[in-house]
């Protein structure tokens, strides 16, 4: 006979098992791997990977592989559409709103190391703050990278870095 939470661990670890590839179909599966194949041939990866998108829209491993390959190529304002649309699926798999500004230290088990779906979101939100950054929109990095920070204020992923190469931009190596 299983307990309450036993029954509750399984759920989650199926939960955390979808989000990051099982219960992908067949299908979506090989235009990842034919995207793979392709990486080298743009147009042809990148119609593997809306194929696989198209098989399995709401699937999370298709959404890091199109963010991947557009972080990657250096396409980075269409990573940063990807990265909205994994932030929102992480959003989703941890039960949060999809309005990060709105989460809050407690709406999740963000420090958890059973857990990695919480995790995955700070990792998401993270990247969403660095590719701000990148293309030029400091304030929405910052906000971003702040909003991170008060969700992981041990740092155990590395905003504050983040917030350091903020503060350095039009300093030289010796001001202080």
């Amino acid at each position: 006979m299983h307990n309450d939470n036993e029954v509750m661990i399984a759920g989650e670890a199926l939960l955390e098992t979808a989000c990051f590839g099982a219960g992908i179909p067949a299908e979506a599966e090989q235009e990842l791997r034919l995207a793979g194949q392709f990486y080298q041939q743009d147009d042809k990866a990148e119609a593997h990977l809306y194929r696989a998108l198209e098989l399995a829209p709401r699937h999370i491993a298709v959404h890091i592989g199109l963010y991947r390959f557009y972080f990657y190529k250096g396409r980075l304002a269409e990573a940063l559409d990807i990265a909205v649309q994994c932030l929102e699926q992480a959003a989703a798999c941890i039960g949060v709103t999809a309005d990060w500004r709105s989460v809050q230290r407690g709406d999740a088990e963000f420090d958890s190391y059973i857990s990695i779906l919480p995790r995955f979101y700070l990792f998401t939100l993270k990247a969403y703050g660095y590719l701000h950054m990148r293309l030029g929109n400091l304030d929405a990095g910052r906000a971003i990278t702040n909003k991170l920070l008060e969700l992981d204020p041990q740092d155990k992923l590395g905003g504050r870095v983040l917030i350091q190469v903020l503060d350095r931009i039009g300093k030289d190596e010796y001001d202080d």
